[in-house]
């Protein structure tokens, strides 16, 4: 029971400490709220790009053409050779009469140039499809497939493929820099604008100090009152987190440019981003108090 009232005593404190200390708080909210919505912004870039990237890996196939008068057991030795490739996750055989029956169903000049086309006589090739289960080695499983015997044509989207997956890894490394950086720079920032609440404040800790208080209860109320303004500074962020995304999404119908490049879904994103934020405006105006009050107090 002595401990509940404590800590209630301090909270109740460290929220009146705040609204005493308006002006000051104030910056900090401002200071946190500002670099929360730069955060947000980051994170939701950095899950994006990790979506796109996973679309780009599950829709990247390499068609094996086989040459054209290949055999079934030439097929079958063809098929094992792929299998022993360890980047390998799916392979899918389309036989060149499936392809010409596709391409009939996709235009009426096909239909009726290849409606008479029997196996022999047709001039498609047999192909396997194979899907990777890493898309940064998929140039290097692309060329152990060409060098299959009786493997025609190898074809992935050569070159394009590896600049779209370079130009991912770059932001996506990029959005974590930011995000741990602008973490690092709030937290300075906030330990510096208490400290300047906690020097006009000095006369009451050297108080507290006379009458015999310790030093963890100087700085209990300080890290509390940091961990009020962290939440209030992460009200706005999250706010517009949660209207803007799904706002954006909806208007974009949930994609970008082509139905290639997908935005993740807002439900549960924005939530999980709107609990990041929380956990990071509490933790940076907490660790800002403590240092503060650590640091440059000497307490």
């Amino acid at each position: 029971m002595k401990a509940l009232r404590i800590i209630s005593r301090n909270i109740r404190d460290s929220f009146k400490s705040v609204l005493r200390n308006f002006s000051l708080s104030l910056a900090s909210i401002s200071c946190i709220t500002i670099t929360l919505i730069v955060v947000a912004i980051s994170l939701i870039l950095s899950y994006n790009v990790n979506n796109f990237t996973e679309l780009v890996e599950k829709d990247v196939t390499i068609v094996t053409f086989l040459d054209v008068n290949v055999t079934e057991q030439d097929r079958q030795l063809i098929l094992k050779e792929i299998k022993k490739i360890d980047n390998i996750e799916n392979i899918e055989f389309e036989s060149k009469m499936a392809i010409s029956k596709e391409m009939m169903e996709s235009s009426e000049v096909f239909k009726n140039i290849m409606s008479d086309w029997t196996e022999g006589e047709s001039p498609l090739q047999d192909t396997f499809l194979v899907k990777v289960k890493d898309i940064k080695k998929i140039g290097e499983t692309a060329n152990k497939i060409g060098k299959i015997e009786k493997v025609s044509v190898v074809k992935y989207g050569e070159g394009m493929i590896e600049q779209l997956v370079s130009i991912f890894d770059i932001v996506k490394n990029a959005c974590v820099v930011i995000v741990i950086a602008l973490i690092v720079v709030t937290a300075f920032l906030i330990a510096n604008t208490i400290k300047i609440t906690i020097y006009s404040r000095r006369k009451e800790i050297e108080i507290m100090r006379l009458v015999g208080a310790s030093n963890i209860n100087i700085k209990i109320p300080f890290i509390i009152e940091g961990l009020f303004l962290g939440i209030l500074g992460s009200i706005i962020p999250i706010i517009a987190l949660i209207y803007s995304y799904s706002t954006i999404y909806e208007h974009f119908d949930g994609q970008l440019f082509s139905p290639f490049i997908r935005l993740v879904s807002p439900t549960p994103f924005i939530y999980f981003v709107s609990l990041v934020l929380l956990v990071i405006g509490v933790l940076v105006g907490m660790f800002g108090s403590w240092r503060a009050v650590k640091k440059y107090l000497k307490i």
